[in-house]
């Protein structure tokens, strides 16, 4: 390629790059709003139609789960089935939300109930079923951790590639980086900063994993495709999973299908699961954890695939010439 080719490709390349980041990462931030929000009634069903006709008004923003009692949407906060629920009584309505979820989906929650509320002259209280941590009250520590173990899962990936490692050796690299991972991040999150309250051993095996399905996959396709593989891989975690995994808010409230997607990639399945182990007690954890053991398994299936499929240099047999001259020697 000559020199004013490479100085066009650059000054091409360059800006083309920062368009797709600006994108990724701003688009989904400037349009976040619910949107299906799942959200639980109980109570009479007169009062309750009519609390549902209000919240409807806002079309495409709420989806609507009815309960018997406030027993029954209490425990559907507490599974994750919804991000918050409305019990109506006699001697007004509650409240129930989740900020361990999203505090900013239990901010919105508040907002929307309380207007219904001044709007006919009710009473709201507000009960937060399953609080954030005091020490990271808005989800902030949470949501800065995805970056840095995307970072980690690809530097992790990228490094083994690029030193050679192979087959097994490759396989036993990554998976002993992912849990060293794990462990700092846990002892980090949990015993450090207080921001995650749940089992230890389970916060820390989320964080390996989530690092290992990065990882693998950068390995895994470097494996197949060489070097580029780790570009494009690299570009899904950063641009596409790191943005589209709603850690700062929720899936629900990321335009469609960005929160979708989200869910499918690393980033984003690794905070979904997180937010289950540490602050739910696992509800709701089967989903985002196949996801990631999905990801882990078919990049380390691909290293070992590579590994057959280009199998390194093998050590030659000397000549007999060179046997002759070692003799003389």
């Amino acid at each position: 390629m000559s020199a004013i080719r490479r100085l066009i490709a650059v000054v091409l390349l360059v800006p083309t790059v920062a368009a797709v980041a600006l994108w990724a990462f701003a688009w989904p931030a400037a349009r976040t709003a619910p949107r299906d929000l799942p959200l639980g009634v109980a109570g009479p069903p007169a009062a309750t139609a009519r609390l549902e006709k209000q919240l409807t008004r806002h079309e495409g923003a709420f989806e609507i789960h009815h309960y018997a009692d406030a027993t029954a949407a209490r425990d559907a906060v507490e599974d994750r089935t919804v991000y918050g629920a409305v019990v109506v009584t006699a001697e007004g309505s509650e409240l129930l939300t989740a900020s361990a979820a999203s505090p900013l989906v239990a901010q919105l929650l508040q907002q929307a109930v309380a207007q219904q509320a001044a709007a006919s002259g009710a009473r709201v209280e507000t009960v937060d079923v399953v609080a954030a941590p005091a020490a990271d009250p808005r989800g902030s520590a949470l949501g800065a951790s995805v970056l840095p173990l995307a970072l980690a899962g690809i530097g992790a990936g990228a490094l083994v590639s690029l030193l050679g490692l192979r087959g097994v050796r490759a396989v036993l690299a990554l998976v002993g980086a992912a849990a060293l991972v794990g462990s700092a991040a846990a002892a980090l999150a949990h015993s450090w900063l207080g921001v995650l309250t749940g089992d230890w051993w389970a916060e820390a095996a989320v964080l390996g994993l989530s690092t290992l399905a990065v990882s693998a996959a950068v390995a895994g396709c470097a494996a197949l495709l060489g070097t580029p593989g780790i570009g494009a891989v690299s570009f899904v975690v950063m641009f596409l999973g790191n943005p589209f995994s709603g850690a700062a808010s929720a899936p629900r409230m990321l335009p469609e299908p960005v929160g979708v997607i989200g869910q499918w990639l690393p980033p984003g399945a690794g905070t979904t699961l997180l937010r289950s182990v540490s602050f739910f007690d696992g509800a709701a954890a089967t989903g985002p954890a196949l996801t990631l053991v999905w990801w882990a398994a078919l990049g380390l299936g691909a290293v070992l695939l590579g590994a057959q499929l280009k199998p390194g240099p093998t050590r030659a047999e000397p000549t007999t010439e060179a046997r002759r001259s070692a003799l003389v020697t």
